[in-house]
């Protein structure tokens, strides 16, 4: 327990308890952010007159003074470790009215929040940096054909830029998810005090201007006693976290040589210590595992918040340093994307690997519906059947011949079907296939290209906004350090307090 708090209610609390509920060791990420929250809460104390201006300007001095702020246990938090030290410098004449009409309760939700989202911004702009990777490389494969996979077999053709830029409107949508968090997540809780506000005259949204929010969290018991919106984020995280996953298995899957469309550069793999011939994908390997942890802390977390009472719980310490784990290691697979997409090696050539797949089976069908006149679901067993003889055989389309193909139809369907061989080519030509998928929304490459043009456009508004977000919180601390300037006379910025893990 701090010593500010001894000689109360509590008397001495034994060092192993404290140890063990104390929140030091993950308080630093808070730092800034509570001293910050302190010198809002200042200024506001004083232009409302709770407190003396010259004493409000003694207490600035003492927050923007060059301190080592030692974080121990012995000081609980950092929110007494702040007012500790400012109370050395200034005394408990006025040092001790730093806490007037206000509680850990709200600072610490305020503070969790600044600092979400600094992190929040990060990620964004990591997502936006992973985007730009993918529409770059994407222009550069209009025209690289690729098999892609349902259950883990040849399906159909598309383009490898087709098949990033799926992965560019995942994470579109991940990207309007952190947004729209970031917006909930942007409200000051300050004010709220422990549960219910305080009989002193304070201005709220004062302090919410300050420290660079959009406005408050009315309901002072909410403002205190809500964590929701940092399930919203760890959920938002982990969907991120699951499609950057589901990505890294497709690149591991593809680049196991039985497969072979793609090939990780060597920085990005390693190899076996014994089985010289292996280059392993352990990079993917560590982000797919990594995403479960994502998952757990989101289960955790709100495992943890589901059976709390109303207004504070001290279980909130325990569930804030896994949304920091959670944002750090979604926010560190994005950037290993972002360097990796472009490195990627993509097999050219995937006619011998279609032919013996029979990947163009599907267009086979839809040629003898759209020339011939078959039904589809009949054309569909002409096909199957065809398949599987070939198969037997151990041939693949490029040995199909007309007579064949009536021989199956007449089998099957009773039905007279003499079929060109030139149609019967350029059914089964994977290019010609994927041109042939010029529907909006498909991989024919004037489709695609088009598509590109759409999403760069989006992306650099999405960019854009997301820069005016970081914007707004560089303008507010100009503001803050302006009007804790105005106390002393300076013009020029002064330090804000160093704090120093006592660990």
């Amino acid at each position: 327990m701090s010593k500010i708090l001894h000689g109360g209610r509590i008397g001495a609390l034994r060092k192993d308890v404290a140890e063990f509920t104390s929140s030091i060791k993950d308080d630093v990420k808070l730092a800034k952010a509570v001293v910050d929250i302190n010198k809002a809460h200042v200024v506001m104390l004083t232009e409302q007159k709770i407190i003396k201006k010259a004493d409000g300007a003694k207490i600035l001095a003492a927050l923007t003074k060059h301190t080592d702020i030692p974080l121990d246990a012995s000081s609980e938090d950092v929110h007494m470790a702040v007012e500790e030290v400012v109370l050395q410098e200034t005394g408990a004449e006025i040092g001790g009215n730093l806490h007037v009409a206000k509680s850990r309760n709200d600072q610490v939700a305020t503070a969790v929040r600044m600092e979400l989202r600094r992190n929040l911004l990060s990620l964004m702009f990591s997502v936006v940096e992973l985007q730009e990777s993918l529409l770059a490389t994407a222009e550069m494969h209009l025209q690289t054909v690729i098999l892609e996979y349902t259950h883990l077999q040849a399906a159909q053709p598309v383009t490898f830029a087709h098949y990033l830029i799926s992965h560019f409107d995942a994470l579109e949508r991940d990207l309007q998810r952190l947004q729209e968090t970031y917006a909930r997540v942007n409200l000051s809780p300050m004010g709220a005090g422990a549960l219910a506000t305080t009989s002193f005259p304070i201005n709220r949204e004062r302090v919410a201007e300050l420290l660079g929010f959009n406005g408050i969290v009315e309901n002072s018991i909410d403002a205190v006693g809500s964590r929701d919106f940092l399930l919203e984020t760890t959920a938002a995280l982990t969907l991120i976290a699951v499609n950057l996953s589901r990505l890294a298995e497709d690149l591991i899957v593809w680049s196991a040589p039985d497969f072979g469309v793609i090939e990780l550069p060597d920085e990005f793999a390693s190899t076996s210590s014994i089985m010289p011939q292996k280059k392993n994908p352990e990079v993917l390997e560590v982000i797919r595992a990594r995403a479960s942890h994502v998952l757990g802390d989101f289960v955790a977390s709100a495992a943890a918040i589901k059976s709390l009472p109303s207004t504070y719980n001290l279980d909130f310490q325990e569930v804030t340093p896994k949304l920091w784990a959670a944002a750090e290691t979604v926010n560190c697979a994005l950037n290993i994307f972002a360097k990796l997409i472009p490195n990627l090696k993509v097999t050219a050539d995937v006619s011998r690997k279609a032919q013996t797949s029979f990947a163009a089976a599907t267009e086979l069908a839809n040629m003898l519906v759209r020339k011939y006149n078959v039904p589809f679901r009949t054309a569909h067993k002409i096909v199957g059947v065809l398949v599987k003889q070939l198969i037997e055989a151990k041939q693949t389309f490029s040995d199909v011949t007309p007579v064949l193909l009536q021989k199956i139809a007449q089998e099957v369907a009773s039905i007279k079907l003499i079929v060109k061989a030139d149609d019967i080519a350029e059914a089964t030509d994977p290019l010609k296939i994927v041109e042939a998928y010029a529907i909006v929304g498909g991989p024919a490459p004037t489709v695609v290209k088009r598509a590109l043009t759409v999403r760069m456009k989006r992306l650099a508004a999405a960019k854009s906004s997301v820069s005016q977000l970081q914007q707004k919180i560089v303008e507010a601390e100009s503001q803050l350090q302006s009007a804790v300037n105005s106390f002393h006379g300076n013009s020029h910025e002064t330090e804000g307090l160093k704090i120093q893990n006592g660990r």
